[in-house]
């Protein structure tokens, strides 16, 4: 039977980063993408392990959110209110949250919807 190794991953500032669990010391391993990490991680454990990764996923909230679709905040803010942005994951004490890949999601939606629009014409 191969050995079995746990391990969770994250991104987080532009990097990706892997920390085995269930180990006896802190193993951490980091690459700039997820195949990256999970590439410097099979290093550490070998290839003959079974490996169960824990991708923990990305969030952000409204000033992220606002980042991702070149908005101001109370933009972003706005159409929360008017119920056509994403649901969010939760809401904290500090504010709603979303993951990360259902804004992006919306961005690329809203963006390729406004491209589709005709221009208006102002009159002067």
């Amino acid at each position: 039977m191969d050995p079995a190794v746990r391990a969770r991953l994250w991104a987080t500032g532009g990097r990706w980063y892997a920390h085995i669990l269930d180990a006896p010391a802190y193993i951490e391993v980091t690459g700039t993408s997820q195949e990256a990490c999970v590439r410097e991680l099979r290093k550490v454990t070998g290839e003959d392990v079974s490996l169960t990764l824990e991708v923990i996923p990305q969030v952000v909230g409204v000033a992220e959110a606002a980042e991702i679709l070149g908005w101001d905040k109370r933009r972003v803010v706005t159409y929360i209110d008017r119920g056509s942005f994403p649901e969010p994951i939760t809401a904290l004490a500090s504010g709603r949250i979303w993951l990360r890949e259902d804004v992006e999601s919306y961005a690329a939606e809203w963006h390729a919807r406004r491209a589709t629009r005709p221009e208006k014409v102002r009159s002067v």
